[in-house]
Formats: C-alpha cells, sequence, structure tokens
C-alpha cells in the first residue's frame, strides 16, 4: 500500500442504471471502483491500492467519497456522476500531536464469538455489535489509530447487501460516527486512514475523514 492518497467525491446521478444497480448490491459497487485503480495490481488489488469508501446520503442526493493511492475517475461509467479529486497530502501534513479534529467514518463493529475447548482450531461466527458495546468497539479502535474521541455521535446506517456470482446473500451491519478528537499520535493516525479501520472495507466502511475542528 503506498503512502499517498487521492480522495475523490463523487456526486452520484441518481438516474444512472448503474448508479441505482450499485447502490443495491455492494459487490456491484466494489467492482465499479476498483476500475478507477490500476490494473496489475496482484492478488489482492483491493489493499494493494489502498481503496476505501463511503456513501454519504442525504435527502438531496448521495455522494460517494473514495480514496486510493491512484484514481482515474474518468473510468467511471459516463452517466455515473461528477467526480472532484484531491491530494490528500496536504491533511497529513497538517496532522501533529494535540490537533483537534473533526471526524466521520462508517465502521462494521462485530466481535468473533468464542468458543469452546472442544471446538478448538474452528472460528466462531462474527456478532455484530450495537448500542453502548458499539460504542466501546469504536472508542478503542480508535485510541488505537492515534484518536483520543471527545464526541462520538452514532448514526444507524443501512446494511449493506453483498451478493456475488452464484453466491447467497450477505449483510453487513453499518454504524456511521461523528465527533471531534484529538491526535494523539500523527504517524499512527496517517496509517489509520491510508488502510482504513476494521472490517468490510470493501464494501463502504473503514474509511476515516479528518478536518481541522474549529477553535
Amino acid at each position: 500500500m503506498s503512502s499517498r492518497a487521492a480522495l475523490a467525491r463523487i456526486r452520484l446521478n441518481p438516474q444512472s442504471r448503474a448508479v441505482q444497480r450499485d447502490l443495491r448490491n455492494a459487490t456491484d459497487m466494489h467492482r465499479t471502483l476498483m476500475r478507477l485503480v490500476p490494473d496489475g495490481l496482484g492478488d489482492s488489488p483491493r489493499q494493494a491500492a489502498g481503496l476505501l469508501y463511503r456513501l454519504d446520503a442525504s435527502d438531496t442526493f448521495n455522494t460517494l467519497l473514495v480514496q486510493a493511492a491512484a484514481l482515474d475517475p474518468t473510468r467511471l461509467p459516463d452517466d455515473y456522476g461528477h467526480a472532484d479529486v484531491k491530494d490528500l497530502t496536504p491533511v497529513f501534513n497538517a496532522l501533529q500531536k494535540g490537533l483537534a479534529v473533526r471526524y466521520r467514518i462508517v465502521v462494521n463493529p462485530v466481535k468473533t464469538e468464542r468458543l469452546s475447548l472442544e471446538a478448538k482450531g474452528q472460528r466462531g461466527k462474527r456478532i455484530a455489535l450495537t448500542g453502548p458495546d458499539a460504542d466501546q468497539w469504536w472508542a478503542r479502535r480508535a485510541h488505537e489509530a492515534g484518536l483520543h474521541l471527545t464526541t462520538a455521535l452514532p448514526t444507524p446506517v443501512a446494511a449493506v447487501r453483498c451478493r456475488g456470482d452464484n453466491s447467497t446473500a450477505v449483510r453487513h451491519h453499518l454504524v456511521r460516527y461523528d465527533g471531534v478528537a484529538t491526535v494523539t499520535d500523527p504517524d499512527v493516525l496517517t496509517e489509520a486512514v491510508l488502510g482504513g479501520i476494521g472490517r468490510a472495507k470493501a464494501y463502504g466502511a473503514g474509511l476515516l475523514s479528518l478536518a481541522r475542528a474549529a477553535a
């Protein structure tokens, strides 16, 4: 994964059939957005490209934020939407210990079921966390990412539905957090922004947005 990142802000065209399809199926959305990154990235192309995205929905329109080491929005379907791209290097350069920032992130807070000793070697199923359990999960992950949370407002997000070829549908539980935090480790925070936080990164979770908080 590159230490550089670009961010595309795409105002989606609600009349586009490609947009309508992608909003129904996160697997299709993932495929569309992978077109924006270079080809030939090996066995784990999303991770190699540093591709993350988040859908920010409002009453009037949907905006898709897409982050990767390099992005070519001209490879989107023709009527997909209007895209603006910016380099995130100035954001990373501005991070310093003690800086107050505003943040937004959509996460997939889950825990893995603990199994009995008789089930050694097996993996327990993943259990979605809600309410205070989800809040504690985010506070812990934020601390590990170099942020000390001052506020954390949770907003439920509709679960994303994924369906691949000849496979059953899978749902990923999502929660959006908005708030204010203090930077405790700029280097660790930069890596968290570049790599994303938590699971379901291929399906709209993990992208952390930062902006300087008003004085």
